[in-house]
């Protein structure tokens, strides 16, 4: 809901594709440098108590937007500021919310936790924008912030009936960069986790961002306004929340590795499908597609580096994954949203639908090599599942 508000207030405020690229990069460009250094916190501090954390500050944010708007005070200053802000506590959360999923499960049943997890957000991404369409219709920005706010505040209550030990730590503690290094390394030397994460990369700069500029499609390409931004990326939510399920029921590594490059190459052709259309109905149906697409890709991509890393550099290698799909979007949004001022919407992200199938072209080739290291990689081993499922007593209330 908030997401949807902030979207069609930066569009209401400026008409700029560029503005609308600069508050998504405050939101994003901090998980790209900040990323790294939350995974190796995460690996030295208790996973759920950061995640508690940073809820309650992201429900602060929450309530300092809805109270600027309700005051009347809002400019398109202060809410880059509110967003940037956003943006630092996610880069924390999202390491901390991967590093504890692992851990509600036993180890062989990591893959459908991640994609029903990923389900439960889409869902949320297709339920709140349609209720932010009606509310911004009914009653302006300030009443999506105003649900939003207290509908966080609610989250960050229930996040301390859950109870979890503390994940086990491997060695002593060292210097932060080594250990950043350490991750970093590692990920250059596995052959299946490389590739996947340059798959992502490709799709995460060329086309994620095209979810950031839907306010402008919305307004320019559709004619639609704010109920059309609401449906468009409900429609992104709901093949998300789709995608997230039909991976969960796979349940298992062994195919992923396909799921990932029909991913990449949906991505980019559903994308070329919504930018070649000015119906607003196709425009949601390729927009569903696109979060299809995108979702698969990314959840594959999760679940296959899960079950590919031990606990001790969990939260640094998935704070990587993080960084790639939540924080390189941001170049991408800068990029085509200059582009975009000189070309318009549509041909700026037809280049990027044609790069990102270029891209899969050349990773197709090594498909099976990738499928060799991931699909069967140690992490997976029946000793080591058993050590990871005896050394976690994990209670829900």
């Amino acid at each position: 809901m908030q997401r949807v508000g902030v979207g069609w207030l930066a569009w209401q405020l400026t008409e700029s594709p560029v503005w609308l690229a600069v508050i998504a990069s405050a939101d994003l460009v901090p998980l790209l440098v900040l990323s790294p250094v939350a995974g190796v916190i995460l690996d030295r501090v208790h996973p759920l108590n950061a995640l508690r954390i940073t809820q309650w500050l992201q429900c602060a944010q929450a309530f300092a937007l809805a109270g600027a708007m309700w005051a009347g005070v809002m400019t398109i200053e202060l809410l880059f500021a509110l967003t940037l802000f956003l943006g630092i506590v996610h880069a924390f959360s999202s390491s901390a919310r991967h590093a504890v999923v692992p851990h509600t499960v036993p180890r062989e049943l990591v893959p459908a936790a991640v994609s029903l997890d990923s389900a439960l957000f889409q869902a949320s991404r297709f339920v709140g924008p349609m209720i932010a369409g009606v509310l911004i219709a009914w009653a302006g920005v300030f009443a999506a912030f105003a649900a939003h706010a207290i509908g966080t505040l609610f989250f960050s209550l229930v996040m301390h009936l859950i109870r979890m030990n503390a994940p086990p730590r491997h060695g002593g503690r060292r210097n932060m960069f080594a250990d950043i290094s350490e991750s970093v390394s590692f990920v250059r030397s596995h052959k299946g986790i490389w590739p996947l994460f340059m798959m992502l990369t490709l799709a995460s700069v060329c086309l994620r961002p095209l979810q950031e500029m839907l306010p402008g499609f919305a307004d320019v390409v559709f004619n639609s306004g704010a109920m059309g931004l609401a449906w468009l990326t409900s429609g992104v939510g709901l093949g998300a929340m789709i995608s997230a399920l039909r991976v969960a029921m796979h349940g298992r590594s062994s195919g992923m590795t396909n799921m990932c490059f029909t991913g990449l190459a949906g991505l980019s052709a559903s994308t070329l499908g919504f930018v070649a259309t000015d119906s607003l109905w196709a425009g949601v149906f390729f927009a569903a597609l696109t979060g299809y697409t995108l979702n698969t890709l990314s959840t594959s991509v999760q679940a296959l580096v899960q079950l590919s890393v031990e606990d001790h550099m969990r939260a640094r290698v998935m704070s990587l994954y993080t960084l790639i799909f939540r924080g390189t979007p941001a170049i991408g949004a800068l990029a085509f949203g200059v582009l975009a001022e000189y070309t318009g919407l549509r041909w700026s992200y037809a280049l990027a639908a044609i790069v990102c199938l270029a891209g899969a072209a050349l990773l197709w080739p090594s498909r099976s090599v990738i499928a060799r290291a991931i699909e069967h990689a140690p992490g997976t081993s029946a000793p080591q599942r058993a050590g990871a499922d005896s050394s976690v007593d994990q209670k829900t209330q």
